[in-house]
């Protein structure tokens, strides 16, 4: 017989303490409810261990009794991985395992536990001389294995990579309780399966992620960044060549942003002054970095050469930090504002670079057609292909009357144009909850059974993150 949330209680208590188990509903609701407002399950109790040696304990007995953990970080994730499926789970929350447990800049890599936050995880590295190139919108509150189990993006994957990309090993805790500790600081290793991959991206699926060794980069002097005028999408993909072939690597983000965001955000209030040059259907946040030893005007000497071939109308550079600030600010706020607007419909998708165009062309005629008045608010990385192709209901609408009339219709629309350019139906966000029948829909069959043979080889009892990715 399945325990009852009593007995899982009592038994987590015996493991790791009064104070590590939380079963109050009021206390359990900071670890239920997601940013999206999507999933509303309870769990049979939130656990907090307070050592790696805790974390095993606790999925030993786990593994033993065929209990459901749902493993947490920050619990900043979009698509419900790290809440409850099923309401009987418990949640595993690693936010007590939070070191930095060495940096070594000469190596080029730091060990932070799991429950480090990600801004934390900078101002150590920097702290030592040293970047970790990950940002994102939510560092502030996420947390490095949440981070890495949903393999996450943000605005510098162009010029170093994702969460796996900077990842060079994981030590974590298996299903049975067993520990992996694959922490390396090796550039060249050439043993077998590469183990660590198969654990950054899995969603808590194959196993937990108690801590990792991270790639860190030279501190940049400075940084050069300009928000562009462009005419269109297919002006900004020529824009981000030219870009790419004057700067090369140093081009660290290219972000594509709509007229309608900058509306949206100055109408609310939420940017202290315009941060553009001048009106434009659409913007371009270019970033560059600065080396120590080189010097400052790549970026004024590209543009100049953008604007000779007619690539682009105006710009502005930041002359100042406040000024740069107020230029990510535009953009890190382009989900948040269009929650001031009433309800909307998200896609976390990629394409081909060379297809960002169509892919918004042919979406929002696709979208246009199915709901008239719509607004289409596509923006996001242009630089690798990810788009965030949302859309905000028409102006006036009902929010409850428009997500039930057309949320199913629309993402139909949207990822039927995504696949036909070649393209994924989750770029950096995850599978989760939300998209688990989608991607039995659009995964190659045998992708799914080697995937599945996985799941059972290291979690027989299925009992990881129960119904997420692979339902």
């Amino acid at each position: 017989m399945p325990l009852t949330a009593a007995q899982i209680a009592a038994a987590l208590v015996d493991r790791v303490g009064s104070d590590a188990v939380v079963t109050d509903a009021g206390k359990m609701g900071a670890y239920l409810n997601e940013p999206r407002k999507r999933f509303h399950q309870g769990a049979a109790a939130v656990v907090t261990p307070p050592s790696v040696e805790a974390v095993q304990s606790v999925m030993g007995w786990a593994n033993e009794n065929r209990v459901g953990i749902i493993p947490q970080g920050g619990n900043t994730g979009l698509v419900g991985a790290q809440v409850p499926l099923l309401g009987n789970e418990v949640i595993l929350s690693l936010h007590k395992l939070d070191r930095i447990r060495s940096v070594d800049t000469a190596a080029g890599v730091m060990t932070a536990e799991a429950g480090v936050i990600l801004e934390n995880a900078h101002r150590a590295a920097e702290a030592a001389g040293a970047m970790f190139p990950l940002w994102l919108a939510s560092q502030g509150s996420a947390r490095i294995g949440g981070v890495l189990s949903s393999n996450a993006g943000g605005v510098n994957v162009l010029a170093y990579g994702n969460a796996r990309e900077l990842t060079m090993g994981v030590e974590a805790v298996l299903a049975d309780g067993r520990l992996y500790n694959g922490l390396n600081a090796l550039k060249k290793d050439n043993t077998g399966y590469d183990l660590k991959d198969l654990l950054v991206g899995a969603e808590g699926t194959l196993g937990i992620i108690t801590a990792a060794s991270l790639k860190l980069y030279p501190l940049p002097e400075d940084y050069e960044t300009a928000l562009v005028n462009v005419a269109s999408p297919e002006a900004a993909l020529d824009l981000f060549q030219l870009m790419r072939q004057r700067v090369g690597s140093r081009l660290n983000a290219f972000e594509l942003i709509p007229h309608i965001g900058l509306d949206i955000q100055l109408r609310h209030g939420m940017l202290d002054a315009d941060p553009t040059a001048s009106a434009s259907p659409w913007y371009a946040l270019i970033d560059l970095t600065r080396m120590a030893g080189t010097e400052p005007g790549s970026l004024q000497a590209a543009l100049e050469a953008a604007f000779d071939e007619e690539l682009i109308a105006d710009a502005t550079i930041a002359e100042a930090l406040a000024e740069r600030t107020r230029m990510w600010a535009f953009r890190e706020q382009m989900s948040e504002c269009q929650s001031r607007e009433g309800a909307s419909i998200k896609h976390d998708v990629s394409v081909p670079i060379a297809a960002v165009p169509a892919l918004i062309a042919e979406g929002t005629a696709a979208a246009e057609k199915i709901a008239p008045g719509i607004r289409p608010v596509p923006f996001g990385h242009m630089g690798d292909g990810n788009i965030h192709f949302n859309f905000s209901m028409p102006v006036g609408a009902d929010p409850k009357a428009f997500m039930a009339q057309y949320d199913e219709a629309m993402h139909a629309a949207i990822y039927e144009v995504v696949l036909r350019h070649g393209g994924s139906v989750s770029a950096e966000h995850g599978i989760g909850q939300l998209k688990v029948d989608l991607l039995k829909q659009v995964k190659d069959p045998v992708a799914l059974e080697m995937m599945r043979a996985i799941k059972t080889a290291l979690d027989p009892h299925g009992i990881l993150n129960p119904g997420k990715m692979l339902g």
